[in-house]
């Protein structure tokens, strides 16, 4: 479905690409922690039937479940992360004569 309208510099027209399932899909669950939710809303943002969706959801999930899930800390402490600091250093060069 595209919009056509006409202006001084001829017809415009502006393409719509409904999202992919991943983009719905991470929209949603910034949006909503629950499962059931984050598939109402990719559906609705995909212009589908949450039936259609919600399979689609539960085949990208299957993988995701068979791998058990491992937290590592870098350091000893649990909950402790850990801090990095980026300096920006000047260049040494020295400025060129202006002749």
């Amino acid at each position: 479905m595209s919009a056509t309208w006409n202006t001084k510099y001829g017809g415009r027209r502006v393409r719509h690409d409904p999202p992919t399932l991943q983009e719905a899909m991470a929209a949603a669950q910034g949006l909503t922690d629950q499962l059931h939710e984050q598939i109402e809303l990719a559906a609705s943002l995909m212009d589908l039937p949450v039936d259609e969706v919600r399979a689609e959801v539960m085949k990208t999930m299957a993988p995701m479940r068979t791998v058990s899930q491992q937290i590592v800390t870098p350091s000893g402490r649990a909950g402790v992360g850990r801090t990095v600091v980026v300096e920006r250093r000047t260049s040494r060069r020295a400025a060129a004569p202006r002749a």
